[in-house]
């Protein structure tokens, strides 16, 4: 039960973090905020915690052949990464009128929230934190200076 209780707080942080990374878009009015962010985060870090589960379960039964199936963690990550990305590229659009994409950034901000919900389930807390400083560094300092940059290019 204590075990559960620790990879439950593991979710809600992944969650905690993933939502300031949303905040920081719903403040900028972009698709994918606040919510989608914290799902994003927690349901990665609850995905990594389940498959260390089963990989734990399936090793200690004695009656499974243990060459029958092979165990890796990282087609976890894998099918994490995958899953994501569709989640991403449905927030990407293509404004008909100047043949503009639009949400680039967002869609990228979804998978770095499936990171930080990753990094967080394989205990890597000043990782997952970290992620989080820098994608609102670049999210919002460095767009600034793109900006600016790009201001001056007119």
């Amino acid at each position: 039960m204590t075990e559960q209780l620790i990879q439950l707080a593991h979710v809600a942080l992944a969650a905690v973090l993933g939502g300031v990374v949303g905040l920081e878009r719903e403040a900028k009015d972009k698709p994918a905020g606040f919510r989608t962010n914290m799902i994003i985060s927690s349901a990665c870090a609850l995905l990594i915690i389940l498959g260390e589960i089963a990989v734990v379960n399936y090793l200690g039964h004695d009656t499974i052949p243990k060459d029958l199936v092979e165990t890796d963690p990282i087609r976890i990550i894998q099918a994490i990464v995958i899953g994501v990305g569709f989640i991403g590229a449905g927030s990407i659009l293509k404004s008909p009128e100047d043949e503009k994409i639009m949400y680039l950034t967002t869609a990228a901000t979804i998978l770095l929230s499936a990171s930080v919900g990753i990094a967080i389930a394989l205990r890597t807390y000043v990782l997952g934190i970290g992620i989080v400083i820098l994608v609102l560094i670049i999210n919002r300092i460095l767009n600034r200076v793109s900006n600016k940059l790009n201001d001056d290019k007119s």
